[in-house]
């Protein structure tokens, strides 16, 4: 319960039925950033939980940590397939006997897709339509997939509102954009439910720090800690929404379990309602390396604006929480010590 509120919000009562009555999960892409953290959540509320994965960008350390966090018993409850979402035959057999799919299995980054737009497309559109379709003939309660921000595009509003969207920017924003357009035609010709989940800039334990398309909280942290440069893309006032991993999965599984049918087949942001510029946020990241002794002494490299990305980003949240009872529980400045600490005990 928040303090100061008046009873236990729409996310704790939820925790409270699940770990009365226990469901079965799967979730694509279980050993990546996200996927790995709804798995720890719901192997705790005692759930039922397989996982598909290839190991493209997740990774085996993920679900080791997750088995060190959970109770030998509840550990238990989760099995794993080792597959590829390309494939309709893996998809076909993760669904079988489950109730809820949390699709979070992607190809991330819009540098990736300008790089490989066919492998982002493969992934993203063909994974994504195989993941559906196996959802939908598995007969789920449940089909709730991760959406993206980056199909605002172009569009200047702000806050950025979820009916009202621009031209896309990206191949990976294509990309996202088909994941809404297959979701809502499903719904419309075979009556089969889903909830898309528009990510601001989650970030948070697990999000990896390495290779070229590193998201920017953990590439500066990783850099920061090893005396590194950091790389500032534009005059860094470039800001964005950025939102800790335990709102998005707080977000997922009120998405999945809602009884509401006005909650259905809808499209929701998930951020927390606040714009952080990328000066701001390396200023926190300094701060709170320097809680823990480490007082970095390089500035930031600034350089020229990357291709395809927005200048600012901002989400209303306003349909989630009205739909959802979505709450979220962690700002930047809430979640940016849990993260630190996390990547520095991985260093």
């Amino acid at each position: 319960m928040m303090p100061g509120s008046s009873g236990p919000t729409a996310y704790e009562r939820l925790q409270e039925r699940l770990v009365e009555q226990p469901r079965t999960w799967l979730i694509s892409g279980v050993a990546g950033f996200i996927g790995s953290n709804l798995l720890e959540t719901l192997l705790k509320l005692e759930q039922r939980v397989v996982g598909l994965d290839n190991f493209t960008t997740g990774h085996w350390r993920n679900l080791h940590e997750v088995q060190a966090s959970v109770h030998p018993r509840q550990w238990h409850n989760f099995s794993l397939l080792e597959g590829d979402i390309r494939n309709a035959d893996d998809c076909r057999q993760a669904c079988e006997g489950v109730e809820h799919v949390l699709h979070q299995a992607a190809l991330g980054s819009v540098p990736r897709s300008l790089a490989d737009p066919l492998a982002s497309h493969a992934v993203n559109v063909t994974g994504f339509l195989n993941m559906l379709d196996a959802a939908r003939l598995a007969q789920v309660r449940s089909f709730v997939y991760a959406a993206s921000s980056s199909t605002y595009g172009d569009h200047p509003q702000l806050p950025k509102v979820e009916d009202v969207i621009g031209k896309p920017l990206s191949p990976y924003a294509v990309t996202k954009y088909v994941n809404e357009l297959y979701a809502e035609v499903f719904y419309r010709c075979y009556g089969f439910n889903t909830v898309g989940l528009r990510y601001f800039n989650v970030f948070g334990k697990r999000q990896d720090p390495n290779g070229a398309y590193a998201a920017v909280i953990p590439k500066w942290t990783t850099a920061l800690v090893r005396g590194e440069p950091v790389y500032i893309n534009g005059d860094g006032e470039t800001s964005r929404d950025f939102c800790y991993v335990v709102n998005a999965v707080q977000t997922n599984l009120l998405a999945a379990t809602t009884e509401d049918a006005a909650a259905k087949n809808q499209v929701y942001n998930v951020a927390v309602g606040a714009r952080t510029t990328l000066n701001a946020l390396f200023a926190l990241l300094c701060k709170n390396l320097g809680a823990h002794g480490i007082f970095p002494c390089a500035r930031p490299v600034y350089r020229d604006f990357r291709a395809g990305d927005v200048r600012h980003s901002l989400a209303d949240i306003g349909k989630a929480r009205t739909l959802l009872g979505y709450a979220p529980t962690h700002t930047v400045a809430r979640g940016l010590p849990e993260a630190v600490q996390w990547y520095l005990a991985c260093e």
